[in-house]
């Protein structure tokens, strides 16, 4: 197993767990204690663990996965929610985009698109957009977080100053009763502002989201016009967002 593939799966363990152990992840990967105490150590130098003796634990992002962690999974539903999104798109729009795994896929399915302007909080969104003569791109500064999202009260001040026709936020959790939540409080706030500043709000989630809840809520159901999401949701949670007023749009 290649070093990257190492360091992504004792990642995704860390984040289902919230700790690991040397000896298990051996076991599990077929290498050394030696190899995974190295592998741990760049991860602590990453602050994506925290070295322990024996093993590590989670870092300070609770049970949000590195970015890292979150590019390969589900990855075929999200581009294909990816392209949805971009279809929803009308010529000429300001389209307010926040950060994660799905918005960095309609961020690549807006290439080409002419006349759009995309204003985002998402640094790597910003680096695939930049060298695009064909789109208008206004970045938001703010505070960075592990999430390549810049958030907080400079974030949100910047915001004040733009009128967005859409809005398509990424959220962690969806569901008719808890509304749009996600793991951080400040970045709920700063995708609140994103909605609120837009004419129309959608949400894009693979089916993983469908139906949780999270710590932060970052708007109510009713605020949200359109979900994006995959063939995989709940059907009786589609139906209840449905129901509640939403349009739904499956891929």
């Amino acid at each position: 197993m290649r070093k990257s593939d190492r360091l992504t799966a004792i990642l995704a363990r860390a984040s289902e767990t919230g700790s690991v152990d040397v000896t298990d992840l051996a076991e599990r990967l077929g290498v050394s204690g030696a190899t995974i105490r190295r592998d741990l150590q760049t991860l602590s130098a990453q602050h994506l663990l925290v070295r322990t003796h024996g093993g590590a634990v989670a870092g300070d992002t609770g049970q949000e996965l590195s970015v890292r962690v979150k590019e390969t999974r589900n990855q075929p539903e999200k581009r294909r929610i990816g392209q949805a999104a971009a279809a929803l798109v009308e010529d000429g729009a300001v389209v307010g985009l926040t950060g994660g795994t799905t918005a960095t896929e309609l961020a690549r399915a807006l290439v080409g698109r002419r006349g759009i302007t995309v204003v985002t909080n998402a640094i790597n969104i910003a680096a695939e957009l930049a060298t695009r003569p064909e789109i208008t791109l206004v970045v938001i500064g703010g505070v960075a977080r592990p999430s390549f999202e810049m958030v907080g009260p400079a974030a949100e001040m910047m915001l004040d100053n733009y009128h967005l026709d859409i809005a398509f936020i990424g959220v962690d959790g969806l569901s008719a009763q808890d509304g749009c939540t996600t793991y951080h409080e400040m970045e709920a706030q700063t995708d609140r502002n994103f909605l609120e500043r837009a004419r129309r709000s959608v949400v894009i989630a693979d089916s993983s989201k469908i139906g949780r809840a999270t710590f932060a809520r970052i708007v109510p159901l009713a605020r949200v016009d359109d979900v994006v999401t995959d063939q995989g949701a709940d059907p009786a949670q589609l139906r209840e967002l449905a129901e509640a007023g939403v349009r739904i749009h499956t891929v």
